[in-house]
Formats: C-alpha cells, sequence, structure tokens
C-alpha cells in the first residue's frame, strides 16, 4: 500500500507541476490531517503512509517547480476554520514540506472546500496560473459544496486547475469530490485507480516534455457510444440511473482474468472501446459484479449487469423513541466481505443479498442483530443500543465554581468492586461536561485535578438523560517563589514517622494546584540563598495565594 499511495501521489505532483522543460509552475499540496488518518491499512496508520510517500514523490519533483503544503484539522479538534499554509510555495522546498509533515498531529474536521479555497487564494488564482492538489480520505464535514466551488474557481481563476487524490474512499465517496477536480479542468484519481502509472510517471517527472506528436491521420467516422451498460439490483429489475455506481474497465488478460485497469466512470455511462477484450466491474456501495466482454468493430453493446444485492437502511438510537444518533458506529459483516465495513449514523448502503450481521455501538453501549437480505429489497431496521447518558462535571466546593479546566481527569467505574476490592473501568475523558453514553446500571464516576479527588456514585436507565457531579472539597493554591529553582508542597501535619506527605511540586519559581482542603507547607529552593518554607491554609472553592521568599 506504501508503494501505491506513492504511486497516486506522484501522478498527482506530476498533473500538478511535471512540465518541467518550461517556466516553472506553482503549486499547493493541501494534505487532509483530519483525526480519520489515524485509521489503518493493512496495520499502518494512513498518516505515516502518507508521510513515507511525500517523503519519497518529493525526491522526484523538478527542482524549479515553486511547490508549498497547506494543512487543515492539524491543530484543533472539531473546528472548520483550522487551516494553515504551512510551507508557502517556492522552489526547493523539498525538504521543508517533508519535515513539516513528519511533525503534523492529525486530529480535526475536514474543511476542505475552505482549505483548497483558501490555497488558491495563496497562490492569487486570479492573476497567475495556480494549480492545488487535495489528499483527503475523507469527505467535506463542515457545511461547504465541493462541487460549486469549482466551479466557482475555474470562472474566476485565469489558468487554475484542481486535482483530488481519494485516499481509500469509496467509489460513491469519490464521486462527491470527484466534481472540485472536473469543475476545474483537473483529474480526481482514487488510489485503486494508479497501478501501472509510477514508471512512465516518473519519468515524466524526470524528462521534459516531449514534443507534440504529428497530427494523427483522420479515421473514418465512428458511432458516438459503442458501449452502453446498465446496472440492476436484481433479475428482472429495473435499471439504476444516477445511482453513485462505478463502472471500473480493465484490459483482460489471455486467461480471461483483469488486466491492466483503463478507467473508472460513473453513473449512467456511455463510452466508446476500441475492438478488444475486456472485464468491466460494476460497483455499487459493497456490492459488486463484473463480467467480461469481447467488442468488435462496428459492433455497439449494452450489457445488463445485475449486482444480486438490496438496500439496507440502519437507523441507531440510544433506546426505543430515541433520536438517530448520529455518532453511532455501525459495523457490517456482509456476504463476500473480507473484512467489515463501518459507517457513522444513520446508514442507507447497497449490500450483497444474504446474510449480514450489524454491529450498533453508541458510547459504551452495543447492539448486535443478523439481517437477511435479498436481492432488489429494501431493508429499514432500527436498532437499539440500550443506554442512556450522563453529563459529568466537578465542583471545587459545595454550590461553589465548577472545575472549568482541560487538565479535569474524569473516570467512570462500574459500582461493583471486584473480588481483589478494585473496580472495572468503563470510560472515561478530560475537561469539564463530559458526556457519557452507559448501559443502565450503577456506576461511580472518579474525578481528579491535580492533587484533589473525589468520588460520586449515579445510575443510569435507558432512555433517560442526567447530570452527575463530584464535589473535590478542594482550593486552589498559588505559589510564588522569585528566584526559585524548585517549589515542593507538603502536608503540614507530619505521620506518626515524623514524615510529610507531598502534594506536588515544579521546577520553576511558580507554582498552581489544586489541592484538598488542609493545611500545608511550601519548601522553596532558592539555589545559594538555600531553602525557604511558607505556610498556607487551602479552603474549599477558594484560592490561596503565597510568596516565599
Amino acid at each position: 500500500m506504501k508503494s501505491f499511495l506513492r504511486t497516486i501521489l506522484a501522478s498527482a505532483l506530476v498533473l500538478g507541476g511535471a512540465m518541467s522543460a518550461q517556466a516553472a509552475d506553482r503549486a499547493i499540496i493541501v494534505l487532509d490531517a483530519s483525526g480519520s488518518m489515524w485509521g489503518q491499512i493493512d496495520g499502518k496508520p494512513k498518516l505515516e503512509i502518507a508521510r513515507q510517500a511525500l517523503r519519497s514523490v518529493l525526491t522526484t519533483i523538478p527542482a524549479d517547480t515553486e511547490l508549498g503544503l497547506m494543512a487543515y484539522g492539524h491543530r484543533e479538534k472539531g473546528s472548520c476554520s483550522d487551516i494553515e499554509l504551512v510551507v508557502p510555495p517556492a522552489s526547493g522546498s523539498a525538504s521543508a514540506i517533508t519535515a513539516a509533515a513528519d511533525s503534523m498531529k492529525f486530529l480535526g474536521k475536514t474543511p476542505l472546500s475552505a482549505a483548497v479555497k483558501q490555497a488558491a487564494e495563496d497562490l492569487k488564482y486570479t492573476e497567475d496560473k495556480a494549480t492545488v492538489i487535495l489528499i483527503t480520505d475523507g469527505l467535506e464535514t463542515c457545511s461547504a459544496d465541493p462541487c460549486a466551488l469549482g466551479k466557482e474557481l475555474e470562472q474566476s481563476g485565469v489558468d487554475f486547475t484542481a486535482h483530488v487524490v481519494g485516499f481509500g474512499l469509496t467509489a460513491e465517496e469519490g464521486r462527491q469530490v470527484a466534481c472540485l477536480a472536473e469543475n476545474t479542468g483537473g483529474k480526481y484519481i482514487q488510489a485503486s485507480d494508479a497501478k501501472g502509472l509510477e514508471d512512465a510517471l516518473a519519468q515524466t517527472v524526470a524528462e521534459p516534455a516531449p514534443a507534440p506528436a504529428p497530427a494523427p491521420t483522420p479515421e473514418p467516422a465512428k458511432p458516438e457510444f459503442n458501449f452502453v451498460p446498465e446496472l440492476a439490483l436484481a433479475e428482472g429489475a429495473a435499471a439504476l440511473k444516477d445511482a453513485g455506481n462505478a463502472w471500473e474497465i480493465y484490459k483482460a488478460n489471455a486467461d480471461g482474468t483483469k488486466g491492466e485497469r483503463l478507467t473508472t466512470e460513473y453513473n449512467n455511462y456511455k463510452g466508446s472501446l476500441e475492438p478488444g477484450d475486456y472485464v468491466i466491474r460494476a460497483t455499487l456501495g459493497e456490492a459488486a459484479v463484473e463480467q467480461p466482454l469481447k467488442v468488435e468493430a462496428g459492433q455497439a453493446y449494452k450489457p445488463l449487469f445485475v449486482l444480486n444485492a438490496g438496500t439496507l437502511i440502519v437507523r441507531p438510537r440510544p433506546s426505543d423513541g430515541g433520536d438517530i444518533n448520529t455518532g453511532a458506529a455501525v459495523v457490517l459483516d456482509f456476504p463476500g466481505a473480507s473484512h467489515p465495513a463501518t459507517y457513522y449514523g444513520e446508514t442507507k448502503i447497497v449490500l450483497p443479498a444474504g446474510e449480514t450481521k450489524v454491529k450498533v455501538t453508541i458510547g459504551q453501549g452495543e447492539a448486535n442483530e443478523t439481517i437477511q437480505l435479498a436481492a432488489g429489497q429494501t431493508v429499514e431496521k432500527d436498532i437499539i443500543a440500550g443506554v442512556g447518558r450522563v453529563v459529568v462535571n466537578a465542583l471545587y466546593a459545595q454550590g461553589g465554581d465548577k472545575v472549568d479546566a482541560g487538565g479535569l481527569d474524569v473516570r467512570v467505574y462500574k459500582a461493583k468492586k471486584k473480588i481483589d476490592g478494585t473496580r472495572e473501568q468503563v470510560t472515561y475523558g478530560y475537561g469539564p461536561d463530559n458526556k457519557f453514553d452507559l448501559p443502565a446500571g450503577d456506576y461511580v464516576v472518579v474525578a481528579r485535578m491535580d492533587q484533589a479527588e473525589a468520588e460520586q456514585p449515579f445510575n443510569v436507565r435507558v432512555g433517560e438523560a442526567g447530570d452527575v457531579t463530584a464535589v473535590l472539597g478542594a482550593g486552589v493554591l498559588a505559589i510564588d517563589a522569585p528566584g526559585a529553582k524548585e517549589i515542593r508542597v507538603y502536608a503540614a501535619r507530619k505521620d506518626i514517622q515524623g514524615n510529610r506527605k507531598e502534594f506536588g511540586y515544579a521546577y520553576d519559581q511558580k507554582h498552581q494546584a489544586t489541592l484538598p482542603e488542609g493545611d500545608y507547607v511550601v519548601e522553596a529552593d532558592l539555589g545559594d540563598a538555600g531553602k525557604k518554607e511558607g505556610s498556607a491554609s487551602v479552603k474549599a472553592g477558594e484560592r490561596t495565594e503565597l510568596t516565599v521568599q
């Protein structure tokens, strides 16, 4: 897969700027750094495959190509404005782009339309020729229309082109972003479509553009189309129109197996094929069918492909009558699958006929069902995960301020203790307003902020929502020790051995910590001036400031 993506990335970069004998082109790679890039292919995160592919391909780009790197989703979770020009376009920028990709985080959303538009503007696309290469493993998640953006950039630009590399997208997903490239005269390339291109594209990158080929001798007029395939879900069913299906066209090997992939087309495709032997593969959703085709000169073909598939609609709900959960994971294990497929929220998908096992997960709740799907049939199913929701917070003191800090550690355990006295951890989170979807039962939440900790038991009922609040009984101690190299905090009271319990430290001259209500001794190491001590009493819900000097 690493070699495969390297080929695809090389294709996109060549499309964007491989005319090395002409004036230097300017292009920006827009890299998807969203959290979905943590997904794995053959046991390796997609982000690592992307980094290695960039590192390899950038060594083949002509030195005069002015290339830049833009990323989105690499600094913040849940933000549609997290877009940054990481490396401005310049010649000789390969090492800077490689270093930036290697150090990049992958954690946010997918504002791909806004990122492409910003890249176009940075390239001054309304004044100069400009190329943008988008590499994405997901669809737009920020309420923008990539198709409309493509038309806008094509109309406004002097000579603007966008190429889109769909990394791991299905054919149906690819159709939703391909229009961005097609509307600007660019190319949409799926990772599965680049086989066999690596050598030819490497030569194109390394060598000057060839002289124009002589004009071909005019050929006799041919029919407009000689291949007009149709697709149906079942025998006897009506042909599908604009269904989002894909047509993969291969040259046939001598033994009739698939050979070189020639193209992938979509929906109501009509085309012209040269005489010869082909294998045609039709796909829709998770269903696929293929058949051979022999094309002879002067003949037209209108073959029917039958998927032997049906449509499954799954609506994941937390409880009977509850709203559809858009974040629910819907895992489908269908006939012929090499591995289960995962979707999110309400799922409508075409699957091969037969038995499909469905697993729906909402938070910590899970439901499994087996569904029989006949060819041409549509099955709609509400699947109930059986969970309730709690929102967990912590207070410094009863009736006091809420702990509104990202350092708040929240862990949920089953209330019943195991034989060794410990409890089984169910889930965890950080910061205020943690939302947990949990099956019915008794639980204990343990909230910890710095050195203060509190437990709060609670009960969950399916379909119900509630708030859980843990009271830390703690305050904040802020220490200022000018010139200190180290600060340590101890309980004022000594134990029976004469030792004091430590409550944290800092290698700085300032330190702030949340501490249980009580009396404390603070020791500051002032270097040559020796160690100094101070004392403070911390009250729940209050801030105490202490200077040690």
